[in-house]
């Protein structure tokens, strides 16, 4: 069963205090991202958090859950939207102990741009190969 859009616009309202939380769409369900991290999954209703030391920290004894069947174990947080102070205070150290998001690589698109180039390249050479067989072919014909 896939996440219902107006329940994860609830969890992002209640988190709305931790700073710039965005959602996104991914496969039937939802990622939540605070400060371009993706922290919390939202799948079947049900809100997962990413675990991290700082965060077993606060909830010292955390319901661990897998959001999707072969997934490693998240701390099920579910049961923490009714504490927005708490809820808040989590993310937060949550989204501090990650690792700020890699920079996309631009390389790839000028790797693809110079395939193409060359692939181009390669076609013309072929197309005046080509004329010069057939001129050949046209001078020899001629004979």
């Amino acid at each position: 069963m896939a996440s219902d859009s107006a329940f994860v616009q609830y969890v992002c309202d209640q988190l709305a205090r931790a700073g710039t939380v965005t959602s996104r769409k991914m496969f039937g369900e939802f990622a939540l991202y605070l400060d371009e991290k993706v922290i919390i999954l939202v799948c079947d209703n049900q809100v997962f958090l990413k675990p991290t030391d700082a965060g077993l920290a606060v909830l010292e004894r955390p319901v661990y859950g897998a959001p999707y069947p072969g997934a490693k174990p998240y701390f099920q947080i579910t049961d923490l939207l009714d504490d927005p102070e708490l809820l808040v205070r989590l993310v937060r150290v949550t989204a501090d102990a990650l690792p700020a998001p890699k920079k996309k690589s631009t390389t790839k698109t000028s790797v693809k741009k110079t395939a193409v180039k060359k692939t181009a390249v390669k076609k013309t050479a072929v197309k005046k190969t080509s004329a010069k067989k057939t001129a050949k072919k046209t001078s020899a014909r001629k004979r």
